[in-house]
């Protein structure tokens, strides 16, 4: 992973000044190598996220069993130290004195049924901690793997911070200090047709975070990325999806590119590492990459669409 982006830093020998055109299609090409690295970063992140909540909500569930378990095993304890201080002379004794065997047969067989009872109530309890131990076991084992994965992305997102700092140089060098293209970023009416239903509501909502900046492994509310701006659309229009543009992907259903209504989303590329959302006409609204904002475009513009998905 580090030796591709290694071999993505610019090279520091000395060249003629290169063209606007040039820079761009250096910016693109660098980009459609970096922008799979921020989707994976995406999805392990938020894996990391469920399996915590996982984690808690069942560390919540174990903690009133283990105080059960605790409490029965302290009334069989409290049983045992009577019988062994008593012990079997005791009952003896009892026998002797009280002259009445029948009493105390029943007593003892009373006592008998009473720590069964007791250890009965211990075994099941001990099956069900048993049973969620095992559980808390394999959960804290992924979550400990994914910690790790975690932090060697978080490693590899200042990595790619500095690389994405160069192409920040090549645009200021292209374009000025402001290190951006220009251009109007609503062309047409967003969506493109009025129309109502969920996936208007997505859309309506892709619009209005239409100038906001790039922001790679951000949902909002001021940066976003290509997936984060598909998710957060989407649950204005109450459908919860995945912060990842391959797992978008496998939440939604494949619908052909003569089908496409608007809010479907549009993933383009082999590995899924890029989706916009279809607004209509042949449209979408989507995050470009660093150093741009979000905008609507034309989706062959983008490249050529791999997938169409209806959440």
């Amino acid at each position: 992973m580090f030796a591709l982006i290694a071999a993505l830093l610019p090279g520091t020998q000395a060249h003629a000044t290169p063209s606007i055109s040039d820079i761009e299609a250096q910016i693109d090409q660098k980009w459609n190598q970096l922008e799979p690295l921020v989707e994976q970063y995406d999805k392990v992140h938020e894996q990391l996220q469920q399996n915590l909540s996982k984690q808690s909500t069942l560390n919540k569930e174990l903690a009133p069993l283990q105080t059960k378990v605790s409490l029965a095993q302290t009334r069989v304890g409290a049983m045992s130290a009577e019988l062994y201080m008593n012990g079997p002379g005791s009952n003896l004794n009892a026998l002797l004195e009280s002259g009445d065997p029948t009493t105390l047969v029943d007593e003892m067989m009373s006592l008998n049924q009473v720590a069964k009872a007791q250890q009965k109530t211990v075994d099941a309890v001990q099956q069900q901690v048993a049973k969620y131990t095992a559980q808390k076991k394999s959960l804290d084992s992924l979550v400990a793997q994914q910690k790790k994965q975690d932090a060697s992305l978080a490693t590899q997102k200042t990595t790619i911070n500095a690389q994405i700092s160069q192409l920040q140089k090549l645009r200021t060098q292209a374009y000025g200090s402001a290190g951006t293209t220009g251009g109007n970023l609503k062309p047409v009416p967003c969506p493109y047709t009025y129309t109502s239903g969920s996936g208007a509501t997505a859309a309506k909502k892709a619009c209005s975070l239409i100038s906001h900046p790039y922001g790679w492994g951000d949902a909002g509310p001021t940066y976003y990325d290509c997936s984060g701006l598909t998710m957060v659309a989407w649950e204005a229009a109450g459908v919860s999806l995945p912060h990842n543009a391959a797992e978008q992907y496998a939440a939604t259903r494949r619908v052909s590119s003569s089908q496409l209504q608007i809010g479907d989303l549009v993933f383009y590329g082999s590995d899924l590492h890029h989706v916009a959302l279809y607004i209509g006409n042949g449209w979408v609204v989507h995050a470009p990459r660093e150093g741009e904002d979000v905008m609507e475009t034309k989706m062959t513009v983008i490249g050529t669409p791999y997938a169409y998905g209806r959440p």
